[in-house]
């Protein structure tokens, strides 16, 4: 099941404040639930996370290689896989962020795909996607409120295909 999704928000927080804040891996997984630990590998751009959810009546625990990029400006591409042996499902995602002065504010867009196969995804799109939406959901709240971000901007800017 492979899921694209694209969404900005605004935040009251300078342009430098936010890249600061998504450059740090620790704090950005600690703005998702799932997200149980991050470890060093080869810092600033490889890393290990633990992820851990319920989806359904499957109880996931994938170990996560993360790689970090940099782009030119402030923009930043994150790719992560992993696998959950005891379900016998992956996990990949691609999420890039592009950190933007915006007037008074700054803006932090967020594009990506993410995919699930195995027993997972046996579950259907549509659990996974409401899934998907509402881990995404917690990370821009998440941004919003150490960040200083308006609430003004609705579900309806998530992207689907």
């Amino acid at each position: 099941m492979l899921q694209n999704f694209a969404k900005t928000i605004r935040l009251d927080a300078s342009t430098d404040a936010v890249w600061d804040a998504v450059n740090d891996v620790r704090r950005v997984a600690s703005w998702v639930s799932i997200v149980r630990e991050v470890r060093d590998v080869d810092p600033p751009r490889r890393y290990a996370a633990l992820l851990e959810d319920r989806l359904g009546p499957f109880a996931m625990r994938a170990d996560l290689d993360l790689n970090v990029e940099r782009g030119d400006g402030r923009r930043m591409r994150v790719t992560a896989s992993g696998e959950d042996r005891q379900v016998a499902s992956r996990i990949a995602a691609t999420i890039e962020l592009a950190v933007e002065s915006d007037g008074a504010g700054t803006s932090l867009g967020v594009t990506g795909r993410y995919e699930i196969t195995g027993k997972v995804a046996t579950l259907g799109a549509g659990a996974i996607r409401k899934k998907g939406d509402r881990i995404l959901q917690e990370f821009f709240d998440s941004a919003s409120r150490e960040l200083g971000g308006h609430t003004g901007i609705d579900a309806a800017t998530l992207r689907r295909s």
